[in-house]
């Protein structure tokens, strides 16, 4: 079944001293759930600037739909300045008061919510009012829609107002360990392992399901109505792991939004991150049909073995 998918968030460029990229977590969510077939449309802001039309004009070139990608006449668009410590470690700076922090609502959006079955949402574009103020609206006018939290923290750029109300209006939360960590530290959790925080988040804030991603070792996922399932990740020759923790997103939501079985989803989430993860290049499409194939094939697994105990064969 194709999805209508709305992407709330940041488009920006990423400038590293090799040159610029374009990115930003809901912009590779929706390119991936576009290359599966689905219709994911992006909602953002660029500024009109040289930076701004070469968004645009990338985005167009990967079949985007850009409907409801506005301009804005005072703000940049989007950067994040990337440099790199005395250790070769990449140090980020998120430029703030940028076009993707004054994301408007339109009767057209509106009426695209409505018609979602799915909006995915983070915490970076409601580090302003504006943007969060949006999002909120979106939300409530999408109330036949699955409504998945990639929480994707970053330095600065939220609050715990941020982090409650967003937990509060989701039904799927999707992070990584680091921030499952932080999270557990933030509630005071008196958790002492990942799947005991699945099910502590889970009854705490109402939620569907919650997947935590662990990088190459898979992911760990649980419904609220079910055990918690460890699915191992797939063993790659890594090329660019830029976008591979969306890709694993676009992948897990479009299959557990089509009722299929939690492993499954976390399964085809990790086939897909990790192809991305092998793959020069974070947007070089790839279909539904290599998918499978590289599924068939019966790749190496990279297991976690403290988690082996919620595996499922």
């Amino acid at each position: 079944m194709k999805m209508n998918i709305l992407s709330f968030g940041e488009v920006l460029w990423d400038i590293m001293p090799s040159g610029t990229v374009l990115g930003g977590a809901p912009f590779n969510f929706a390119f991936r759930a576009n290359s599966l077939g689905h219709r994911a449309l992006m909602v953002s802001r660029l500024g009109r600037d040289d930076l701004g039309r070469r968004a645009e004009q990338r985005m167009r070139e990967l079949n985007m739909d850009t409907r409801f990608v506005q301009w804005d006449s005072t703000r940049p668009t989007g950067t994040v300045n990337v440099s790199l410590d005395e250790n070769n470690q990449p140090d980020y700076f998120i430029v703030p008061d940028v076009a993707y922090d004054n994301i408007e609502m339109t009767e057209d959006l509106a009426l695209a919510a409505t018609q979602a079955d799915c909006v995915c949402f983070g915490t970076l574009a409601q580090r302003s009012a504006h943007s969060r103020e949006t999002l909120a609206q979106i939300l409530e006018k999408a109330n036949q829609a699955l409504k998945v939290l990639d929480i994707n923290l970053r330095k600065n750029c939220y609050t715990w107002e941020t982090i409650t109300s967003s937990l509060e209006k989701a039904d799927v939360l999707k992070l990584n360990e680091e921030e499952a960590q932080y999270l557990t530290r933030l509630f005071s959790l008196e958790v002492h392992a990942l799947p005991e925080f699945c099910e502590r988040i889970i009854q705490d804030w109402l939620l569907q399901c919650c997947v935590v991603t662990l990088g190459e070792r898979g992911a760990l996922a649980m419904a609220a109505d079910g055990k918690p399932v460890y699915v191992p990740g797939f063993q790659v020759k890594v090329m660019d792991p830029v976008g591979s923790g969306d890709a694993f997103t676009a992948g897990f939501i479009t299959q557990y939004s089509q009722a299929k079985r939690l492993e499954d989803a976390c399964r085809y989430g990790n086939a897909l991150g990790a192809m991305v993860a092998a793959t020069a290049g974070g947007t070089t499409p790839i279909p539904p049909g290599e998918i499978d194939e590289f599924l068939r094939g019966s790749p190496a697994r990279v297991e976690d073995r403290n988690l082996a105990s919620y595996q499922v064969s």
